[in-house]
């Protein structure tokens, strides 16, 4: 698939486009679980193109009995910008030709992008890179699992324990031609439950930045009883989903480090990629 002929102008914020515009399916991601579709979306001169989820295409999950994977992929979205660190490409909530369901952005990765994961043979992961874990490669070998020690990765890695991701897989991960970095699938989130699963464990149990407990401080601003922020989540997740957010924010303050594997849960997401 082509990047967009044109992306929204200074004039048309992507939301805009993404809320406001015409969408015209053109094709399905047929490797996806749930319904993929890829769209255009075009208004007021613009066009973009984007992913349209709708909500009917969506599989029930046992464990996720409440909202739909769609508001979750918002809620996400939210949450990304409140950070300030655009991690997550611009979403919105929106009917469509197959009824309601999550737009999104298309981003288009950029091929020639430095690697962000390896599988290496050695006990140590190397300069520049965080060791995740030993993964089997068929024949009775494993190889040690790495990722780059990336400061994009690494805010990545605490918006996922911020939204308590369930799915953080090497494919979610899109770093473009400009240098940005931007993760996708975020339809598994926000469980009151402990359901962190990850490729992005090289810096478990190692502290916050200093710029990290700032954006987390004011995140936690951010989420009061009350706030715009708060009133957009409770649209798109439970109360308890909302409560479960503002726990999860306050103990990465309170413990100051990033966390690690809870040991109850799978920690890696199957399949990796």
């Amino acid at each position: 698939m082509s990047a967009p002929e044109r992306i929204p102008s200074r004039s048309v914020t992507a939301l805009e486009l993404l809320t406001k515009g015409e969408l015209t399916v053109k094709g399905r991601v047929r490797e996806a679980s749930n319904a993929v579709l890829f769209c255009t979306v075009a208004y007021d001169g613009e066009e973009a193109h984007c992913v349209y989820k709708p909500v009917a295409g969506e599989r029930p999950l046992w464990d996720f009995p409440d909202g739909t994977l769609a508001q979750r992929e918002v809620a996400a979205y939210e949450i990304s910008e409140a950070t300030g660190w655009g991690l997550v490409p611009p979403t919105a909530l929106r009917d469509g030709p197959y009824g309601e369901g999550m737009v999104q952005l298309w981003i288009e990765a950029d091929p020639s992008a430095d690697g962000l994961l390896a599988l290496v043979d050695t006990d140590e992961p190397g300069d520049g890179w965080k060791a995740v874990g030993l993964a089997d490669v068929g024949e009775g070998r494993t190889a040690l699992l790495v990722h780059a020690d990336d400061p994009r990765l690494r805010r990545l890695a605490v918006l996922d324990a911020v939204i308590n991701n369930g799915d953080r897989k090497g494919g979610h991960l899109l770093p473009t031609a400009d240098g940005r970095l931007y993760a996708i699938d975020h339809g598994v989130t926000f469980n009151v439950e402990d359901k962190l699963r990850t490729l992005l464990w090289g810096w478990a149990g190692e502290p916050l930045t200093a710029d990290t407990r700032e954006v987390l401080g004011a995140l936690a601003t951010a989420l009061s009883d009350g706030s715009c922020l708060a009133d957009r989540l409770a649209k798109l997740l439970t109360a308890a989903e909302v409560t479960a957010v503002r726990s999860r924010v306050a103990a990465l303050l309170a413990d100051g480090h990033h966390p690690e594997p809870s040991g109850t849960w799978p920690a890696i997401p199957w399949p990796p990629v």
